[in-house]
């Protein structure tokens, strides 16, 4: 009986296994099914970028001689080294300054008890619901009246990109929700100012918040179009590089163009892509540490 039994239990086990492994099969085959249809379009933009031609129809995807000329022509013939200047400066400054906002308005809200609090945090909630364009002719009037468009929008953006970067609190304080208290108070009885206890107890604890806050502040600029091409339109010195692609890809640009603009995404992609890369670790950390209090 004991040898029957030891039989059906080793059959059993080797039909489980059998079966996970021909489920796990099935996820990784449905998996690498997923990243191909996800990374063709980028494979795509790269072989594009590649091409020695500059029209755009093309029946064929792999170039049939491979060339650097798009790549040479969008530095020598374009304003797009300005661009990419231009881009590269707001994100940096962008992602120091929502940094400091962010953080520090996260900290006032996790760890102090003041009057009128929750009606401030929900007064931000309710209007981080309503979407940003509706106050763009608002701050294009302004902005125009006090020489923050066409050239000088650069610094008119990281005006408005760190504005209300407060209300984005979200995260960071669910984050900081989930230190310990007690290690402020025992900051405090040693005689730290609460701005020693932000500084040198929590923030050297809060390393993927941080990483996290100043990552979706470095990539807020590089994607933004609506509001940047408001106020940059018409002015090639000011313009970010969204706002000076999607000027090729007008009717008379696109075929002349369609090229250079597949080697111009593959560049603009690649400081984004080396940032997120490098602090991709801290990033889930941030995500995963800030969802778990709200």
């Amino acid at each position: 009986m004991k040898k029957n039994n030891n039989n059906a239990l080793r059959k059993k086990s080797l039909s489980i296994k059998a079966s996970r492994r021909i489920s796990n099969a099935i996820i990784y085959v449905l998996l690498v099914a997923i990243t191909i249809v996800w990374l063709f379009p980028f494979v795509g933009i790269l072989l594009e970028s590649f091409k020695t031609e500059t029209k755009m129809q093309t029946a064929y995807l792999f170039p049939k001689e491979f060339g650097f000329d798009h790549y040479v022509r969008l530095f020598k013939e374009t304003d797009f080294m300005k661009w990419f200047i231009n881009t590269a400066i707001m994100g940096v400054a962008t992602s120091v300054l929502q940094t400091v906002f962010i953080l520090s308005m996260s900290y006032v809200l996790s760890r102090l008890r003041f009057k009128g609090r929750k009606g401030l945090m929900n007064i931000m909630l309710i209007l981080g619901m309503f979407p940003g364009f509706l106050t763009m002719i608002l701050i294009y009037k302004v902005f125009s009246d006090v020489g923050l468009t066409m050239q000088m929008a650069p610094l008119g953006l990281i005006i408005v990109y760190c504005a209300s970067s407060g209300m984005g609190y979200y995260v960071s304080k669910g984050f900081f929700d989930t230190i310990p208290k007690s290690l402020d108070e025992a900051a405090r009885v040693d005689g730290a100012t609460r701005f020693q206890v932000f500084y040198k107890v929590i923030m050297p604890l809060s390393k993927p918040i941080v990483i996290y806050t100043i990552l979706m502040g470095f990539m807020a600029p590089w994607g933004d179009f609506m509001l940047a091409s408001y106020l940059i339109h018409e002015n090639s010195q000011g313009m970010s590089v969204a706002v000076g692609m999607f000027e090729w890809l007008s009717r008379t640009n696109l075929n002349d163009y369609y090229t250079m603009f597949c080697a111009a995404g593959v560049i603009v992609a690649i400081p984004v892509v080396a940032v997120f890369l490098a602090l991709q670790k801290y990033y889930v950390e941030g995500v995963t540490g800030g969802a778990v209090k709200g």
